[in-house]
Parts: C-alpha cells; structure tokens; sequence
C-alpha cells in the first residue's frame, strides 16, 4: 500500500436502550436494545450497505453488540469484540441520578464530584482517549484501504472526537455531538486522519426516544 492510501473508520454509537427505571447502568450486564433501539441498529445497517466494509467489531456490551449484528449481516461480516470499546468506567454506575440530580447532594455522591476535569467519579478522559486510539488503530490497520465499522458508546465515542480534534477532553455532556445510533466517521490518508465526518442514520427515531435510554 502506498503512503496516500485511504481507510475510514466509522464509529457508531448503540441504539436506544430499554431502561425505563433511567438507571445510570454504565458496564452492568442486562441492558438490551429497546424496539426501538433495534430500529435504530437496522437504520444504521443500511446506511452502511453497498460501502467498502471489511472489518466490524463492537464493545462486548449487549447494547453494542447487538447494533452491531444488523450491520454483520447486511455486509455478510462476523461481529468481533473489542473491550477497548467499552463503555466509561463510573462510580455512579446502578444509581439513577441522571433522572434526579437532587440524589448529588447526598454525601455519599457529593464526595466523589471533587474535580470533573478529571473525572473524579469514574474513568480518566485520558485513559478513554487512550484505549479509543489503540482500537481505532486496529481497526485502520485491519480495513487498510477500505473501511471498518466500530461500535461504542457515547463518552468514549465522544472523547476520541475530541482528542482527534485536539480539543480539551472534558467537557459539559449536554454538548455532545453524538446521538443515538450516530456514525463518527474518521478518513485516514496514509496514517494520518485527515477529517471527521458526522451522520444521523436514525434521525427520524430520535424524537421518540425515551430519556435516559442510552449511554
């Protein structure tokens, strides 16, 4: 392969999961696409038919896994695993204080939000962007001039943006350009990533979205 060779790498975010407790669930085990969250996955896949595909691999989570597995079969691709796609680590993970931030004011959370550039309540954004590297590179590697598919989740999608972009790691979560069942597309020329490129293949399901269902 010459120097000028040109790889993408998509990376999608999970469609929406069934949490109609709105736990913050993090890496628990158990939590599975919705109906609609399927819908969403199916979206994605035919986005992705007829593209130069060769390489799918997804975060071990049943969430990922199963949004990937529409886009397996449309592209007649196994689904790998990769753990360095995983969801965030946090501390918060069980509670349900994304759906009542009052429950931040109790001691026993209150304690552990000393310093959110870090995060102090759960995984480093350095350590994210670290592991999100390393997977993408496997993946450039693997699809070299032709394209891969990655799918993750929201912060670890969203901190490899941002480290890419050479943009400061922490940020406030309502900025996030990544939604549900969202492609982050990354175009490499040679080894260098070149451009981010951004797709809403489940748009038109968004709005009927419930809160809390997807992390």
């Amino acid at each position: 392969m010459t120097a000028g060779t040109r790889t993408l790498v998509h990376v999608v975010r999970h469609g929406e999961v069934d949490n109609p407790g709105r736990v913050l669930y993090g890496r628990l085990p158990g939590y599975r696409l919705s109906p609609l969250g399927e819908q969403m996955a199916e979206q994605v896949a035919e986005f992705m038919t007829g593209r130069d595909i060769v390489h799918l691999v997804a975060s071990p989570l049943e969430r990922a896994q199963q949004t990937a597995a529409p886009i397996g079969r449309a592209l007649g691709l196994e689904v790998g695993s990769d753990e360095r796609l995983i969801e965030a680590g946090n501390s918060f993970e069980g509670t349900t204080v994304g759906a009542d931030p009052r429950q931040l004011l109790q001691w026993q959370h209150l304690r552990r939000l000393g310093n959110p550039r870090t995060p102090s309540w759960g995984e480093a954004y350095r350590d994210i962007a670290t592991r999100m590297h390393a997977a993408v590179e496997a993946a450039r590697r693997a699809a070299r001039g032709h394209e891969a598919v990655l799918v993750s989740h929201q912060l670890p999608i969203e901190t490899l943006r941002r480290s890419i972009e050479g943009r400061r790691l922490w940020h406030n979560p309502r900025q996030r350009q990544c939604t549900l069942a969202s492609v982050t597309t990354i175009t490499y020329v040679g080894d260098e990533p070149v451009t981010l490129d951004y797709a809403e293949p489940a748009a038109a399901l968004l709005a009927v979205a419930a809160p809390g269902a997807g992390t």
